[in-house]
């Protein structure tokens, strides 16, 4: 069982994600949630670097590592790091649980010390028609995000 954590911050948001995943075959999940937030969807997206050094713009692009247009979680053209969209409450909380079997904490793509971005705005999952729905989901700027940190296994 392979786990990792990340704790999400940026200009008044904060939460925490837990990953695990249990053999390189089996789904990664993504649990926890994120507060502060404006109400409505935003687009979550593993990046390549878990570098913040400059910020977020640090990161890099999305994970992406066989060359792949952007997509919805479920589609088969899509790239590593397309998580989709998380929904805001009225609070400005989201609850996050997402089961993903592209994503990997084993192996040779190792999503392990990347990082996690959350966007502004709703990710369009390539289907926009914008110049950006092919590369971002143009889901807008990068408002809060963490590091993919490695945790004990159980």
């Amino acid at each position: 069982m392979a786990r990792a954590n990340v704790g999400i911050t940026g200009e008044g948001i904060s939460g925490f994600l837990s990953l695990s995943q249990a053999t390189e075959d089996a789904p990664t999940i993504i649990e926890g949630d994120i507060q502060g937030l404006t109400p409505g969807k935003h687009g979550i997206h593993i990046h390549v670097f878990g570098d913040l050094s400059m910020g977020l713009t640090s990161c890099a692009g999305i994970f992406n590592p066989f060359g792949k247009n952007h997509g919805a979680p479920e589609d088969e053209e899509r790239m590593v790091g397309d998580l989709g969209n998380v929904e805001v409450n009225d609070a400005g909380k989201c609850e996050v649980h997402i089961e993903d079997r592209v994503v990997k904490l084993i192996g040779p793509h190792s999503i392990i010390g990347r990082s996690i971005v959350v966007k502004a705005g709703e990710d369009d999952l390539g289907r926009g028609g914008h110049e950006l729905s092919m590369t971002t989901g143009n889901s807008g700027p990068r408002i809060s995000g963490g590091v993919v940190g490695i945790a004990p296994s159980s």
